[in-house]
């Protein structure tokens, strides 16, 4: 988005871990245009199937359209072929998109960033879908957004292989939060999902007031 000659930066946090037991996603709710914040509930996790969600981050209107669009591809998908899809399918799917977004003639560039993680009949996997519409399979961890700096920082020192889904959720709040208090584009909450062969699971969902309490 312009503005006199001025591009309005947007910002976020988002994180995917590999866990020996399952997936985990975690996101901040602060959406920004420039240095307005323009929403503090913004919901950056995106279930596309009942056991695959992605990720958001970039242009919120571009992300949020992508992750329809994948969701209703699959769902027709699976009715064809009477079959789940697979991780690999759904990371294709993305980056298909997102390649084609951006290379669509627009007056405010289409620019998206999705983290696709999800379980199927082979495993749990992540996959990182660049704006550009790579793809790459992702064995550890993988952050996007303007506090991915931060939580690099975290994940570096503190990940480790074979982490569990229940101390894989402890460092996810330790990583946005990182992003939160050095961040500003980051904030107002936590969103935390765990997915495995069960599927989706919210395990953890955090508010955070940036105003003072009245006494």
């Amino acid at each position: 988005m312009e503005d006199n000659g001025n591009v309005l930066k947007t910002g976020t946090t988002t994180l995917g871990l590999v866990c020996k037991d399952g997936i985990i996603l975690a996101a901040d709710r602060r959406a920004t245009a420039g240095y307005l914040i323009a929403n503090k509930k913004t919901q950056k996790i995106i279930p596309i199937t009942d056991k695959i969600a992605v990720t958001i981050a970039g242009t919120a209107s571009d992300a949020q359209l992508l992750a329809r669009y994948a969701e209703g591809e699959l769902r027709l998908k699976m009715i064809r072929t009477k079959r789940e899809v697979t991780v690999k399918e759904a990371a294709n799917l993305m980056a298909r998109l997102t390649y084609n977004n951006i290379r669509r003639p627009s007056m405010i560039p289409g620019i998206a960033h999705f983290i696709v993680g999800g379980a199927d009949h082979t495993g749990c996997y992540i996959y990182d879908v660049f704006p550009d519409g790579s793809i790459a399979e992702v064995d550890t961890f993988i952050s996007s957004g303007s506090g991915s700096v931060m939580v690099y920082g975290v994940l570096e020192t503190l990940f480790t292989p074979k982490i569990t889904i229940e101390d894989g959720k402890k460092l996810a709040i330790k990583c946005i939060n990182a992003a939160i208090q050095r961040d500003i584009a980051s904030g107002n909450g936590i969103d935390i999902i765990a997915i495995t062969n069960r599927g989706i699971e919210n395990v953890f969902e955090k508010t955070i007031e940036s105003k003072a309490e009245e006494e």
